[in-house]
């Protein structure tokens, strides 16, 4: 009886999202410790990074209508609302508050996935460039060498697509 629920379709594309999840967070985590053109390395910069690379995830999910892939990004950003309201608690916003904070990270995250570009096979470093720009979190002098990176970190997430 147990078996009959992990193998349900919905369990197996939760299990998806938190898998992609999951990738998303180690991969924000390696590019804020390993790289030094964040102007700061905290919190907001962190949601930074996650929105991007979720918003490349859910794109392509959509783009290449991988199986289920509504309900699957409805689990991504579900989990990704749980995970801010989490983080943000840890980050002392009390439960009196705590929800105006997750509504207006929500905002921005929405206000950044309507910002990323709509060509998403062919994102180009100088769209990254521009993307980058708009939410200050770069060195303006390392601009150029961090949308190098993103766009080769896009191509590696890219890459797992099309195969």
């Amino acid at each position: 009886m147990i078996l009959q629920y992990f193998y349900k379709k919905e369990n197996s594309q939760k299990r998806k999202a938190q898998q992609i999840y999951v990738n998303i967070i180690n991969l924000s985590k390696n590019l804020l410790k390993k790289n030094n053109f964040f102007i700061n390395k905290n919190y907001n910069t962190s949601f930074e990074l996650v929105s991007l690379f979720l918003i490349i995830y859910i794109k392509l999910n959509i783009k290449y209508r991988i199986n289920d892939y509504v309900k699957i990004n409805e689990d991504l950003i579900s989990t990704f609302i749980n995970d801010l309201d989490e983080s943000l608690r840890t980050e002392g916003i009390g439960d009196m508050s705590i929800g105006k904070y997750v509504k207006s990270f929500v905002k921005k995250f929405y206000f950044r996935l309507e910002k990323f570009p709509n060509n998403i096979n062919n994102l180009s470093e100088k769209q990254f460039q521009d993307y980058l720009k708009l939410f200050n979190i770069i060195k303006p002098n390392l601009i150029v060498n961090s949308s190098i990176k993103f766009n080769a970190e896009f191509n590696i997430i890219l890459q797992s697509y099309i195969k």
